[in-house]
């Protein structure tokens, strides 16, 4: 079993939008075909008012012959009170032809990836191609990364506007990403969540908030709305939506984001509920169908595309062979009667 560290993933080339973004299409369209195992995750909460909590997430990608399990922590606290990301992961992935796990990963950057590339991949079907400004109310990792996946997704982004409760991530935001981005205009909102989501043709909240942020009057006709974390939007912004988008609502709605809080009140019912990706991205259902539609989408993230990320990941950082960024772990096949020895005390 390979023991693969982040650092093995970077120097491998696994900070891959693009691949992240193939990845995960190519997954929902297997989940909709019935060729993907998704059990319910196992969530612990430990503060409910700070939503502190480890959550055990598997699943099961069959024509690949690999079974998955991604352990995730999120701590919203974290970036205040320690200085470190409100999120880490690990995964272990197991073939199933004999049972036998294949890789340890740290799953950090597979969990950010994914995050963003399903969001990117649901912005495809959902945001006016055309869109040119892209409006953050958030500013940390999820924010980065979202921003990535949506030029990679749209060429004609070229206005981010970002607002943070903190102003200095705000500034970290903008020095960061010019020099990954040095086409685009970035421009700090001074913790002005309004400036932020007006006039942005996407709008996107990663802000892991527990608080209604984002206000319906400011959103303009048209726009495509991304909630990625907790109740970051008023109740007004879901029931102002033309079309409300999960990427599984039937994990959406036991959760506590917004719409799962409306759903929860009697506010919103199933049949509110437009769609799930999958069944957009495999053409069951119609995407955004004019340029006025203001769209929502909430997802609440899918282990099955973790597993699927994971697997390429695996895959790419094997063909580059860093046995030494690499640790490996071998299993005895053996029975452990087999191998005690005869002293051994019981």
């Amino acid at each position: 079993m390979k023991i693969i560290s982040h650092t093995a993933q970077i120097q491998a080339g696994c900070f891959d939008i693009g691949m992240a973004i193939d990845v995960a299409e190519n997954a929902l369209r297997l989940y909709n075909s019935g060729e993907i195992h998704f059990p319910d995750k196992v969530s612990q909460i430990f503060n409910q008012e700070e939503q502190t909590r480890i959550n055990c997430l598997p699943a099961t990608i069959i024509p690949q012959k690999i079974c998955g399990m991604k352990w995730v922590a999120v701590f919203p606290p974290n970036p205040q009170r320690f200085g470190c990301p409100n999120l880490n992961a690990s995964i272990l992935l197991s073939e199933i032809e004999s049972g036998y796990p294949i890789a340890f990963l740290d799953g950090t950057l597979c969990s950010d990836l994914r995050t963003a590339a399903v969001s990117a991949v649901a912005a495809k079907h959902l945001a006016n191609p055309e869109s040119g400004t892209i409006g953050f109310l958030g500013s940390g990792e999820q924010a980065k990364m979202h921003l990535l996946a949506m030029c990679h997704v749209f060429p004609a982004l070229k206005h981010c506007k970002v607002a943070s409760r903190n102003p200095d991530s705000e500034v970290k935001f903008v020095k960061q990403m010019k020099m990954l981005l040095p086409d685009i205009e970035i421009e700090m909102c001074d913790s002005d969540y309004e400036k932020a989501a007006r006039g942005s043709d996407i709008v996107i909240t990663a802000i892991s908030a527990q608080l209604p942020l984002l206000k319906a009057a400011w959103l303009k006709s048209g726009v495509y709305y991304n909630h990625v974390g907790g109740w970051e939007d008023e109740y007004a912004v879901p029931k102002s939506a033309d079309k409300i988008v999960c990427d599984d609502w039937n994990s959406v709605k036991h959760r506590t984001q917004t719409i799962s809080r409306l759903y929860q009140k009697g506010e919103l019912s199933d049949g509110d509920i437009y769609a799930d990706l999958h069944e957009i991205v495999a053409g069951q259902k119609k995407g955004r169908e004019n340029a006025d539609e203001k769209i929502y989408f909430n997802p609440v993230g899918l282990s099955y595309v973790d597993v699927a990320l994971a697997k390429a990941i695996y895959d790419k950082v094997d063909s580059f062979r860093l046995s030494d960024q690499c640790g490996e772990l071998e299993f005895n096949k053996t029975s452990v009667f087999d191998t005690l020895p005869e002293n051994v005390i019981l």
